[in-house]
């Protein structure tokens, strides 16, 4: 089995290459869908959440308002680290968890992990290879408010809450261009599968464990 780290900016395209990784038969697993688990109503870190930021991060139906708690954090760098920490571990625990099932039912499988904060969590500790997705910032403005709605002071403040994609990239094994059309990531993504699977049939399997968390 190997984990492969994929990780990028704010609308960088790293979603889009995960999809394409799973179009070939890669297992996907999105920290942004764990973040959601963990922190649903009356969780632990839910109840955390609401301890430290109060109940106007909440919806009626009492979910996280998550456009409101990222207006709240992400222009405060304390709140952020605060969430951080109530998040991650978490996050790590579970992302461990379900990388053991799928190593246990398929020994050989290659198994992406999409997270944006692959490298601010220390998530890239466990992984075998970290590919890192670029776009540069005009590109990510202009895809953040087309798809989310976002202002432009919004998209900057969530960029400046990540790690500069030119730190990233020095944790990477691999650079892909997010701002390629498909039709050109498709078999960038294709080569890279084959080396992945190639090398996850000789490497010795062993269960990981979050560290750091």
């Amino acid at each position: 089995m190997m984990a492969i780290g994929l990780t990028g900016g704010l609308a960088s395209g790293k979603t889009t290459v995960a999809g394409l990784f799973q179009e070939c038969g890669a297992f996907v697993i999105h920290a942004d869908q764990l973040a959601r688990s963990v922190v649903a109503p009356g969780k632990i870190a839910w109840k955390e959440i609401v301890k430290t930021f109060g109940s106007r991060v909440l919806q009626a139906d009492r979910t996280l308002d998550r456009i409101a708690l990222a207006d709240m954090v992400f222009q405060h760098p304390r709140k952020l680290a605060a969430l951080n920490r109530i998040v991650h571990p978490r996050v790590a625990r579970e992302q461990v968890r379900q990388t053991n099932v799928i190593a246990r039912q398929h020994p050989h499988a290659v198994i992406i992990y999409d997270a944006a904060l692959l490298i601010e969590a220390r998530a890239h500790e466990r992984m075998d290879r970290i590919i890192v997705v670029t776009a540069n910032q005009s590109i990510q403005l202009q895809r953040a408010r087309q798809r989310d709605g976002l202002t432009k002071k919004e998209a900057l403040g969530r960029i400046r809450g990540q790690l500069p994609l030119r730190t990233k990239r020095r944790f990477a094994d691999y650079i892909l261009n997010g701002t390629l059309p498909v039709t050109r990531l498709r078999p960038q993504v294709r080569q890279l599968y084959r080396e992945f699977l190639q090398e996850a049939a000789t490497m010795p399997q062993r269960p990981r464990k979050p560290r750091h968390v």
